[in-house]
């Protein structure tokens, strides 16, 4: 018998075949060309570990769509990556089957006789299939949807596992199996600019299957493809990451460009206040915050428009409450609760979980008040020691992306001989400021113990497909400058 999620998908995909599905560079795919494709990938991926070299193209969500409607499990590879490491990561998998773009399985990869690659293209194009010539006995992942590759924003990214059971209670409800399908497409249009190489874009296209919606489906987030389909289609609802949504923030558009959005939600990394307060005053939209980790599946804390509305300004830089079956509380280095409003670290009961799975302790410092609502506070692993003094490289960020030129900041630690380490700063302007500037302006914000010893300014900020800063090249950045 099918998994609710892999039914689910079965059952919208023969909704309608000649409706929209996906609108991309500006031209529509039905569900039926969707249908179509994923079901050819279907057909080599039943109960086996299917590595797919993810690209935000139609192609690339029907593969998606057509392993898990199998009952596979989705082994995510970022083509991205850097060809060597990306060649070594697929070398170690040993998959029993693969699928890519043409010039990425040519690039990426060496012939295995024990692997099926399947090469994909658009929509309209019959997949090449070349059979594996000595196929390997796989066992496979059972009940795993999707290994998942992390970030690795502070360090060498790794796989989680997203169970069929986690992702149908993240996108269908927390009873999935006895919810039933809808039984016609959705009206309105959703956005999903998040990289499917990523939680987040995953998430949000199996929401769009699951609630049967069709979809603008962005390359990678531009500003002005990304005003063009909210000018187009009028969504009430947008998701933007940090770094998004400060891009948005900063742009010309205009309060008549989001006129249909009346609510902009915002995850995956931290988000100042300040910068939601400033979205809120220049578009008249509130900010919803939330906070989510690829380990949960899901979101596991939000804001609503209801405590928004009720609650912001006495609890603003709050990630909002648990959300419904979340569990969360905040223990000290013993493991045992705190009261309210103590800090420590940030343990997690996902509704997404089963219901007698144990807490998940995170790295994040965190507060939890008498009214539910969390603050994160940082990680305790980044924490930097400073002469004895500790500096959250998080409050020297949101110190300098409040400077109005500053678009976006980066923060670590490195070592030094005298104080064991001190922060440095990455930052990437949108205006006129000098180093002197900044640090000026921290002099004003930050203990002189939490000012960066180092700030480089540079064009971009290298960033992890997640949309948070690859704190990796970034040190790497500074090492260089030794």
């Amino acid at each position: 018998m099918a998994h609710p999620l892999s039914q689910r998908i079965d059952d919208v995909l023969d909704l309608d075949p000649a409706a929209n599905a996906i609108q991309y560079d500006g031209k529509w795919h039905t569900w039926g060309q969707v249908a179509t494709l994923a079901r050819r990938i279907g057909e080599v991926s039943s109960g086996t570990r299917v590595g797919i070299m993810l690209r935000n193209q139609p192609a690339h969500v029907a593969a998606l769509l057509g392993v898990l409607a199998a009952g596979g499990t989705v082994v995510v590879i970022n083509p991205s990556r850097g060809d060597e490491r990306t060649r070594a990561d697929i070398e170690a998998l040993g998959l029993p089957v693969l699928i890519g773009l043409a010039e990425d399985i040519a690039a990426l990869t060496t012939p295995c006789p024990a692997t099926t690659t399947v090469t994909i293209r658009d929509l309209d194009t019959e997949p090449e299939v070349s059979p594996a010539q000595r196929p390997s006995q796989d066992v496979g992942c059972p009940g795993v949807a999707v290994w998942m590759l992390t970030s690795g924003t502070t360090g060498p990214p790794k796989r989680v596992d997203l169970t069929y059971d986690m992702l149908a209670r993240s996108v269908i409800g927390r009873d999935p199996g006895n919810t039933p399908a809808p039984t016609g497409l959705r009206r309105g249009v959703a956005i999903v600019n998040s990289p499917l190489v990523h939680v987040g874009g995953v998430y949000r296209v199996l929401l769009c299957i699951a609630e049967a919606r069709s979809f603008v489906l962005l390359a990678k987030f531009d500003l002005t493809r990304w005003a063009d389909a909210v000018r187009e289609h009028q969504p009430r609802a947008v998701s933007l990451v940090p770094a998004a949504l400060r891009m948005v923030l900063h742009s010309d558009l205009t309060r008549d460009d989001l006129a249909s959005v009346r609510a902009v939600t915002s995850g995956t990394a931290p988000l100042s206040a300040d910068d939601a307060d400033a979205f809120t005053e220049k578009f008249g939209i509130p900010v919803l915050t939330s906070y989510a980790a690829t380990e949960f599946g899901g979101g596991v804390a939000g804001w609503t428009l209801a405590d928004h509305q009720k609650y912001w300004k006495a609890k603003r830089g709050s990630v909002g409450r648990a959300n419904p079956g979340a569990r969360l509380r905040v223990v000290d280095d013993e493991g045992n609760p705190v009261e309210p409003d103590e800090k420590g670290l940030l343990e997690v009961k996902p509704a997404q979980f089963d219901a007698d799975a144990d807490w998940l302790r995170t790295t994040d410092l965190a507060r939890i008040d008498a009214d539910g609502f969390v603050w994160i506070l940082g990680r305790a692993d980044q924490a930097i020691i400073r002469g004895g003094f500790k500096v959250m490289p998080d409050d020297v960020r949101t110190a300098l992306e409040s400077h109005p030129a500053v678009r976006g900041a980066a923060v670590i630690g490195i070592s030094d001989d005298r104080l064991g380490e001190t922060p440095v700063a990455m930052v990437e302007l949108h205006g006129s400021a000098t180093v002197d500037s900044l640090l000026e302006y921290l002099g004003g914000r930050l203990a002189r113990y939490e000012i960066p010893t180092d700030i480089a300014i540079v064009e971009t900020i290298p960033r992890t497909p997640s949309g948070k800063a690859d704190l990796g090249a970034v040190r790497d950045h500074f090492a260089s400058r030794v």
